[in-house]
């Protein structure tokens, strides 16, 4: 935790991801830990009666609203070679030679009177999610839980902000943060060019509890398999909800071809199939999806 703020988003650079030790499982503590200990009270309703820019509120089936959070900062395209899967037939078929619309987002839940926050985007790295919370009214020790979809710097770095002496800072100071136990071991055990991930991991070590694919966590979020995209790549399902976290990168090419995947994917195999599985599913269960990198206003159906 002694390098320097901006050394670590260099690192960042390479969205490569995530370290630390110390943590517990989901099942040693998720059962254990009261309300209070997991979130915040929340305070008014974000985005019902609030025109914020870069932001969109919609209710859930459960009676939870969750709200789209564009993290970047003005237009965002996914260029052509990003997707090496496609023929170039099938790119010049959409007619978008600039790139594929696209954003870095995030999405905040208000349920049973808390805040629940999915990824916490670039931070430092031009994120726009302080601006948009403080412009809804919220204050960041109001979010009580963080749930991340897998270790990229643009779904992490968000979590830490510059302290003194260049030092890191938490962001969220009440909350939980939540992340899977495959992604954690493998970027831990297995990967390098992790520093930033290990140094954000080891400030939130005191919050930080890891669960497996198939666990159900706080205020009955489904954790559930997206592997492809990184080693433990996680789906959550909340109600009608799908997080699909970085399933997609450029949506109007990958939704009628789910086999095109982006360089970004680190096993392209594993990738593919879980676009497809959970695609299939959330059209089978009429979910609404929830996507990172989806184009605004980050939702799909």
């Amino acid at each position: 935790m002694k390098k320097a703020f901006a050394s670590l988003f260099a690192v960042a650079l390479t969205l490569t991801l995530i370290g630390c030790s110390d943590t517990k499982t989901v099942k040693e503590t998720a059962e254990t830990k009261s309300a209070p200990e997991m979130a915040n009270t929340a305070e008014p309703v974000a985005g019902a009666t609030v025109s914020v820019e870069g932001t969109k509120t919609v209710s859930l089936a459960n009676g939870a609203k969750v709200t789209w959070i564009q993290d970047n900062a003005g237009e965002k395209l996914m260029p052509r070679d990003l997707f090496s899967d496609a023929s170039d037939s099938l790119y010049e078929s959409l007619n978008m030679p600039k790139g594929i619309p696209a954003s870095v987002s995030t999405f905040l839940v208000q349920v049973d009177g808390k805040y629940i926050l999915f990824d916490a985007g670039l931070g430092a790295w031009g994120g726009q999610q302080l601006n948009r919370l403080a412009a809804l009214g919220i204050n960041p020790d109001s979010i009580g839980l963080v749930y991340l979809t897998h270790f990229h710097a643009d779904h992490i770095a968000g979590l830490v902000k510059p302290g003194e002496a260049g030092k890191t800072e938490k962001v969220f100071m009440n909350a939980a943060v939540y992340a899977g136990k495959v992604e954690y071991d493998a970027w831990m055990n297995d990967i390098p060019k992790n520093d930033l991930q290990k140094d954000i991991m080891a400030l939130y070590k005191d919050s930080l509890h890891l669960f497996a694919f198939g666990d159900t966590l706080p205020h009955g979020v489904l954790a559930m398999d997206a592997v492809g995209h990184t080693p433990g790549h996680t789906a959550f399902q909340m109600a009608n909800l799908l997080v699909v976290g970085d399933l997609m990168h450029g949506y109007a090419l990958q939704k009628d071809h789910p086999e095109i995947n982006s360089n970004y994917d680190m096993d392209k195999a594993k990738s593919a199939e879980s676009r497809k599985r959970l695609m299939q599913y959330a059209s089978d269960n009429n979910l609404l999806m929830a996507g990172m990198h989806l184009p605004p206003p980050g939702f799909a159906e």
